[in-house]
């Protein structure tokens, strides 16, 4: 094997130097997750803002705004702390995901409500259907999205395409769309 003069073997690919700061990116992304957790200001306008942009695509057979708001929504930050604090056992981390976790979802699905009362649909679209009948199938798309998160994660520099690809194919705001629809009286 032939190598360059003028690479330093102490700074190849397999030295102790590289495999640190790869250990110490993990820690940095696991703080990143952890800063994602809480349910602030910022996050109950854009969680709102993002079930109203569900509630009108479900309304609208529009696929386009309902992959829109899977994209602004917040909620990939309790589900990502969840995982993390199961994945390396920490219980404050899990109870602070699972209630502001909690928190989410109810107020999307009151948001949809909202949005159902005010706006009644006048017969159940497709894209509204298509999300009231979850299977085996929708299990896996979360199982190998959130494995490709993990993978994403142990590699520098890819995390940004594939949480995008993870939040629209594991997103929970449309499924909690017609949770509204469904809470709506004046159907």
């Amino acid at each position: 094997m032939q190598t360059n003069p003028n690479q330093n073997p102490a700074h190849t690919p397999d030295s102790g130097e590289e495999v640190k700061k790869d250990f110490k990116g993990l820690f940095a992304s696991k703080e990143s997750i952890i800063a994602d957790i809480p349910f602030k200001g910022h996050t109950s306008w854009s969680l709102m803002c993002s079930s109203f942009i569900a509630a009108i695509g479900l309304n609208d057979y529009s696929t386009a705004e309902v992959i829109g708001a899977m994209l602004i929504s917040p909620l990939m930050g309790p589900i990502l702390g969840m995982g993390l604090s199961l994945a390396i056992n920490d219980i404050d981390t899990l109870r602070r995901s699972l209630k502001n976790f909690a928190v989410m979802v109810v107020l999307s699905v009151f948001t949809a409500f909202l949005f159902f009362y005010l706006f009644p649909l006048r017969d159940e679209s497709s894209e509204l259907l298509a999300r009231t009948k979850p299977d085996i199938r929708d299990v896996l798309i979360a199982f190998f999205g959130g494995l490709a998160l993990v993978i994403a994660r142990a590699k520098k520099g890819t995390i940004a395409s594939v949480i995008f690809g993870v939040a629209i194919a594991t997103a929970l705001l449309p499924p909690l769309s017609p949770v509204g629809y469904g809470l709506d009286i004046n159907k």
